[in-house]
């Protein structure tokens, strides 16, 4: 083994939006940036065993807790990892209900095909990559807790990990890196987040003289609306919908996006906009989520925390939370004014599935996305327009109005990216990940202005690059 040089891998979010991991090889030592779940059509890379030995990594950084960037830890245990994992406070809090939810998840999608297969005579499906004791056995790693801009020193590696705010959810990070023998600085994004958003606070912005930095490329071909215009939008579908008798549905990821909706939600009814309805958070795990965000106030925006201090911000008249399942199915009952909150955010699984059964084919209803749609799901067949959809055993008619709000995204657009990065004064190499390709492209041509083009890469899965 090469014991001078620098490498980075390629494991996750290469030419893809998910499955984030990245190998850092130096001189000799091994640490994990991040290690999510593929989703979507990629989805099947989840079973694909890690191409290194995982005994020899020193630490795993956790950028944030969303499941494309932590949701194969369980598989990375059970495949041989005895390192430490390294993230702040929230994020590690966060990530174990994730973690504990992906494997439910899985058990329950698991079940389904099972019972399908053998009703059918077909070969029974493959088991689930990890189950909740393989989670449970994960946290025992879980040994570092840091916060933003409070230096790591990895001895042994001879590098300086800072935490910066990413400003994409609560707790997320971007990561400097600082290589003590030779100065030399590598940015890890992770994700980004979009500004002027409540609950946490605008990205801050990287060290210029970093020498190489993966960025994510996300929305890397366009612009989110402004948030005003945004919440405008939101509250418009709402009144529509009312008025023609229907309920508002909201496919919603648990962790940012669900508590970012109350946090909307609750100024529309202190500012007398929003007429009597029903508010359902129907997802345990949002409500488990909001709970620890709870916990974390010193990671608020100063307008959170200002409304913190005298009440919930995640609370309002007419709100219910429903964990009991008997409870989410009553929700059926109910035939307009009513908006509906639930799991997932891409329609792959989760209690939303349920209320599109009931409320999908009337048009007086609307769907409402508020987040990305990564290719294969059912959530980007939606918004790519299909006229009906299988759900259950029965195909459905597609007549609610489908409206994709963007600027609810918690990734900053192309504007933003590009603020980020043109902090930079003159790094050796940029790499561009987290995005399809297509979107890659975009980006790299938006970035030409400042960088010159044989700087910029877009790496392989897989693919080991040297540094220096």
């Amino acid at each position: 083994m090469d014991k001078t040089s620098v490498k980075i891998s390629f494991f996750g979010a290469a030419k893809g939006v998910t499955g984030s991991s990245f190998l850092l090889k130096v001189r000799g030592k091994k640490i994990l940036i991040d290690c999510g779940l593929f989703q979507g059509l990629e989805h099947e890379k989840n079973r694909l065993p890690f191409p290194c030995q995982l005994k020899d990594i020193s630490y795993l950084i956790l950028t944030h807790a969303h499941v494309d960037h932590c949701g194969r830890i369980p598989c990375l245990v059970r495949e041989g990892f005895k390192g430490k994992v390294v993230g702040t406070k929230p994020t590690l809090q966060l990530a174990k209900i994730m973690l504990l939810d992906a494997a439910k998840v899985m058990r329950e999608h698991y079940k389904t095909l099972y019972k399908k297969s053998k009703r059918k005579g077909l070969e029974p499906p493959l088991p689930p990559i990890y189950d909740e004791f393989d989670v449970v056995e994960s946290f025992k790693y879980f040994q570092i807790e840091t916060s933003y801009d409070k230096p790591i020193i990895l001895s042994q590696e001879r590098l300086k990990i800072t935490f910066k705010d990413a400003g994409h959810i609560l707790g997320s990070s971007f990561l400097e890196i600082e290589d003590l023998e030779t100065k030399k600085k590598i940015l890890f994004s992770g994700d980004l987040g979009n500004k002027n958003k409540p609950i946490v606070n605008d990205y801050t912005y990287p060290s210029p003289d970093a020498d190489f930095v993966l960025i994510e490329t996300t929305y890397g071909d366009r612009d989110h609306k402004p948030f005003e215009e945004t919440k405008q939008e939101f509250l418009q579908v709402i009144l529509e919908t009312f008025k023609r008798g229907g309920n508002v549905l909201i496919p919603t990821f648990a962790l940012e996006r669900a508590q970012e909706l109350l946090f909307v939600l609750r100024e529309f009814y202190d500012n007398g906009l929003l007429p009597p309805c029903y508010i359902f958070l129907d997802s345990p795990l949002a409500i488990k989520a909001t709970r620890i965000f709870l916990d974390n106030p010193e990671y608020f925006d100063e307008e959170t925390l200002k409304v913190f201090r005298q009440k919930d911000p995640f609370n309002l008249p007419n709100l219910y939370m429903t964990e009991d399942i008997e409870e989410s199915k009553a929700i059926n009952n109910i035939k307009s004014m009513a908006i509906i909150i639930a799991g997932n955010g891409t329609l792959s699984g989760g209690r939303i599935l349920h209320h599109l059964k009931y409320n999908l084919w009337r048009e007086e209803c609307s769907i409402v996305f508020v987040g990305f749609q990564p290719k294969g799901t059912l959530g980007r067949k939606l918004v790519d327009g299909e006229k009906t959809v299988h759900l259950f055993g029965e195909e459905i008619p597609v007549r609610a109005e489908i409206h994709t709000i963007n600027g609810f995204s918690s990734h900053a657009g192309q504007k933003e990216l590009k603020e980020w990065l043109f902090t930079l004064q003159n790094p050796e190499r940029i790499f561009l990940v987290h995005g399809e390709e297509e979107k890659m492209l975009i980006f790299k041509q938006a970035i030409k202005e400042k960088f010159p083009e044989e700087k910029i890469y877009i790496p392989t899965l897989m693919e080991e690059v040297p540094l220096y």
